[in-house]
């Protein structure tokens, strides 16, 4: 459409003219999009939120914009007029009043085709909606008597989306709220502290009280603000496993693959696709309902996009984010949010109302949609809450929730058990299972002999079921979520929404035996929908979903052995899975409970044991881990000796606490005779027989013996490919293991080939995230530095260190271990500063978990050692090399590699302060001790002897020290190749020296 040209498209450009928007906060994406398009034309233009409620009247307000300087355009819709609570008569009358006094000056644009005041014909309005962008502007401009022979036109500067063209990816935001009300001045406050964050940490926390309307500001600024984000992506953050489920789904959207495993494996794609801004730079995260910083802090996106959190946890403000607070509705916003609620009530009725809830949001939602449908007077009411704080308030009201809203909700929930008993019987069977998202797919699936009499009718029944969930959605009881797909596409409804303090309320006023009777079929309904196997990866969606409503259904305090086989089997999947921290609280609560009513000899209670101890173990606590394992196999051994296979499960994970604290010896003992056992009773191909077989593997390992470690794995590599097959987790495991015992012989070609081929297969199983593919992508990262590829080690190590800290948080033992090899990396081809505090950090962590004495600690302290001495800190780098070379002697003895590494360092740091003669002896004793242990050919040994030449060269034992350093290159040249770093250095007469490395 081109129309006819304007007096301006004739007689040349129009001069810059100002213009003043304004606009209902409601209808800001069009206020910016007109404000854009005039400013490309070459107009400057300002924006005015209309909000009557700061001027004396309708009429000084309208005033107040026409004396602000240039031509008013007013963005016409419903939300203008209702920003205040003033009639059609009052509209009417300050509009002829300012166009009377200010004629020319307003001008209108309209997005409604509802009734409005009378008088807005003055503005002379052109209708905008549902037109595409081209057709607004050509109205817009010929509104305004301005050209229209440039539509379109960009200068460079990008500007928002047409607010009729919704973002590229829009994923399940909740729908809007026609009813929103005020909350000006916190979206204001949200999006300064978004915009004027420093890039890469637009962060910002809504806080506030539960039913504060955290969720709805949150909501209404990502309507607001849509034309500007290219993404706007809702995450449900009640607890760790939803979320990563739900941020993991943000990947198709980004058009990153799926993975063939977990969900798990996209979390890190998403996160990295945002940090780099591709293929969308514009995007706005909302993860709602997070009231524990823990489980989310690790998944926080960077990048040029924004971050909204919404919790009722103040701890956010230690977290790097910006908090707004959001705090009850001020008085004006109550009344006119109650008057669209309830529009049948009057002013001064809802200010009554209002003021007996004390401007509470959600309360005076659920009372004003309980008045706008029953006849009762607001006086009555006020009545009847007034006689309900009296007899109650001692035991419905506490410091969490300091507002009478308890007592209002109870009179809405007596109209709906007097009045819609399904809809009662519907809402007390949701409050069994976790507050937020209740699953619906589960409640259809209960088994009608697992529902009470009462419910078994509505469950089976869909048109019952449909209505009394209306009933309370109706009422403001319940909110309903849908899937993002169509209905041909499987979506539909799928959760229903179950407020805090709804649930919590509801269930306090079950009766005991009613409880029971609920609590006990959402058990059983939870024990039918395990799928049965925790070690198959591809089900571990469905476990997630089952996590939240363990506790709420009073799975861990059940005696019915299904119900605890089924508690089992999701602690095992949390294990298997990564998520340490859920574990070990549930099971921590379990045993506890179990312990008391079962008796410590249980056997469910010894087998929760296996799974407590696993989460002990891995997130660092150690001596607990051990205390719970050799109380369980002490016990077993004097019941039942050591040849019991209950006795031989119990003993080998004790050994794999031993193996934590460095009684490496005690644990291969115990691991050998379990092999051995096993192998006797079960066969050598019997799965357990070959996790035996593969302890025993890495007790090896950890003594030094790394040929023998080898052989084992490799047997194990292979009867597991055959009985399990090649893509299981236990199969994939072993695979990391040959690898990284052909990196520590020294075959490092042979083991990055290995592993390369390994990583693809974790993370199309496990998923990127998983801690055992952290194992294999980091050991990845050691074969490529082992090899001479030191960019991409120092990318694989800097990747899952990242990503490590991110998921499990800097402190959990897999993290401190890619840390320490990170800053070795560090010290030699990066940063030192950087080197030396993550160096630092690590010495720290590991002292803090294993003590002083421990091989980790004491191996890490001379890592610090080595970038002291890069950093010229000589005396003392010699100091903490000497006490890691006496450490590891005492801990590990003589001839344990680690013990030869440090004195290899020792010498290194003796020679270059002067002590010349202890650095020669020491020198020739490692080499000894290296030919013995890893062989003559082995990098440390050819090390060693590179070592030696230079202390020979020191005191000037030249023939000998020439003798030893041909040898070392010729020997580092046929096993490692010409151009290896290693050989390179050799012959520049660089001093070799070792890095520590801590074993998973």
């Amino acid at each position: 459409m081109t129309g006819t040209g304007t007096r301006h498209d004739r007689d040349g450009a129009t001069p810059p003219q100002r213009f003043v928007i304004s606009f209902a906060g409601f209808n800001r994406p069009w206020a910016v999009w007109i404000a854009h398009r005039l400013e490309e034309h070459g107009h400057r233009v300002a924006l005015q939120r209309w909000d009557p409620q700061s001027s004396p009247g309708l009429t000084e307000a309208l005033d107040d914009l026409a004396r602000a300087g240039g031509k008013v355009v007013v963005v016409l819709s419903e939300r203008y007029f209702s920003a205040g609570a003033h009639t059609d008569e009052e509209w009417n009358a300050a509009l002829r009043t300012v166009t009377t006094a200010h004629p020319d000056r307003f001008a209108a644009v309209s997005l409604t085709d509802s009734p409005l005041p009378s008088a807005v014909a003055a503005l002379e309005k052109t209708d905008l909606w549902g037109l595409d962008s081209y057709e607004a502007e050509y109205r817009v401009l010929r509104r305004l008597d301005l050209p229209t022979d440039r539509i379109g036109t960009e200068s460079g500067r990008r500007g928002p989306r047409f607010p009729n063209d919704p973002p590229e990816v829009w994923g399940r935001v909740p729908r809007r709220n026609p009813r929103f009300t005020g909350r000006n001045d916190v979206i204001g406050r949200l999006r300064a502290a978004l915009t004027e964050a420093p890039p890469g940490a637009s962060t910002v926390t809504l806080l506030g009280l539960s039913g504060v309307g955290k969720t709805q500001v949150a909501t209404e600024y990502a309507y607001r603000f849509a034309s500007e984000y290219d993404v706007v992506w809702w995450v449900p953050a009640e607890d760790r496993p939803t979320l990563r489920e739900r941020l993991a789904d943000l990947a198709p959207a980004l058009d990153l693959p799926r993975g063939a495993g977990s969900y798990g494996e996209q979390i890190r794609a998403v996160l990295e696709a945002l940090r780099r801004g591709t293929p969308y730079h514009r995007w706005l995260l909302v993860f709602d309902g997070c009231d524990h910083p823990d489980d989310l802090t690790d998944l926080l996106p960077s990048g040029a996009g924004d971050v909204i959190i919404t919790s009722r946890n103040r701890e956010w403000a230690a977290r790097h984010t910006s908090l707004v607070e959001v705090p009850l509705y001020a008085r004006p916003e109550s009344l006119t949010f109650i008057r669209r609620r309830a529009a049948r009530l009057t002013g001064d009725e809802a200010d009554q109302l209002a003021d007996a809830l004390e401007d509470y949001p959600l309360a005076l939602d659920q009372t004003a949609g309980w008045l706008a449908d029953s006849p009762i007077g607001v006086g009555e009411y006020l009545t009847l809450l007034q006689h309900r704080l009296d007899s109650h308030e001692a035991v419905t009201l506490s410091d969490d929730y300091p507002l009478p809203f308890p007592t209002a909700l109870a009179i809405l929930l007596n109209n709906v058990r007097e009045n819609f008993p399904d809809a009662l019987a519907l809402l007390r069977l949701f409050v069994f299972f976790a507050p937020g998202r209740v699953p619906l797919r589960l409640l259809r699936e209960f088994p009608a002999d697992d529902v009470p009499e009462h419910l078994a009718g509505i469950v089976n029944d869909r048109i019952r079921w449909n209505a009394a969930l209306n009933k309370l959605v109706q009422f403001s009881v319940v909110r309903l979520e849908y899937s993002d797909l169509s209905v041909e596409e499987g979506g539909g409804l799928e959760t229903v929404q179950l407020h805090r303090m709804v649930h919590n309320i509801v269930r306090e006023n079950l009766a005991e035996d009613e409880a029971e009777q609920l609590s006990r079929s959402v058990r059983q309904v939870l024990a039918a929908a395990d799928p049965g196997r925790p070690t198959d990866s591809r089900l571990w969606p469905r476990y997630a979903e089952l996590i939240p409503h363990l506790e709420p259904a009073g799975v861990l305090t059940s005696s019915n052995p299904r119900i605890q086989n089924f508690l089992l089997h999701c602690l095992r999947y949390l294990t298997l899975a990564g998520e340490y921290r859920t574990c070990l609280r549930l099971a921590e609560t379990t045993d506890r409970i179990w312990r008391s009513t079962l008796g410590d000899d249980h056997d469910q209670v010894r087998e929760l044991s296996y799974h407590y101890g696993g989460a002990l173990r891995m997130l660092g606590h150690f001596r607990r881990a051990e205390t719970l394992a050799r109380t369980v196999a002490d016990r077993l051994v004097a019941e039942r000796g050591d040849r019991d296979l209950e006795t031989l499960r119990a003993t080998s994970t004790y050994a794999g606490v031993l193996l934590s604290t460095a009684k490496f010896d005690e644990a291969r003992h115990l691991l050998e005779h379990a092999f051995a056992t096993y192998r006797e009773l079960l066969g050598e191909d019997d799965s357990t027989t070959l996790n035996a077989q593969n302890n025993v593997a890495v007790a090896l390992r950890l003594l030094g013996r790394y040929q023998e470690a080898y052989d084992i794995d490799l047997d194990t590599l292979r009867r597991r490919e055959r009985v399990l097959r090649v893509r299981h987790i236990a199969t994939l495991s072993s695979g990391v293991g040959c690898a990284m015992g052909l990196r520590l012989m020294g075959r490092y070609r042979e083991a990055l080939a290995r592993q390369e081929q390994g990583l693809k297969l974790h993370i199309q199983v496990l998923g990127a995230n998983h801690p055992q593919t952290l194992r294999a992508e980091h050991n990845l990262g050691q074969c490529l530095r082992r090899s001479g590829d030191i960019p991409g080690a120092g990318t694989r190590l800097r990747s899952v260190l990242e990503r490590s800290t991110r998921v499990f948080g800097a402190e959990f033992p897999w993290t401190l271990m890619v840390a320490s090899d990170y800053a070795t990396y560090l010290r030699e081809y990066g940063d030192i500063e950087e080197a030396r505090r993550i160096s630092e950090d690590v010495v720290r962590g590991y002292q803090s978990q294993l003590g002083l004495a421990h091989p980790y600690s004491i191996g890490t302290v001379g890592n610090l050692g080595l970038v002291l001495r890069a950093q010229g800190e000589r005396a003392e780098a010699l100091s903490l090399a000497e006490q890691a070379l006496v450490g590891m002697r005492g801990a590990l003895g003589d001839r344990h590699p680690w013990t030869l590494g440090c004195a290899l360092n020792a010498t290194g740091h003796r020679n270059i302060t002067g002590r010349l003669d202890d650095a020669l002896d020491l020198s020739r004793e490692t080499l000894r001790g290296a030919e013995h242990v890893l062989g003559p050919d082995h990098p440390m040994t050819l090390s060693a002897q590179i070592a030696l030449a230079a202390d020979l060269r020191a005191v000037r034992e030249d023939t000998e020290a020439s003798k030893h350093e041909d040898a070392g290159i010729k020997a580092l040249t046929r096993t490692l190749g010409p151009q290896h770093v290693h050989t390179v250095s050799a012959r520049q007469q660089s001093r070799p020296y070792w890095d520590f490395e801590p074993q998973p």
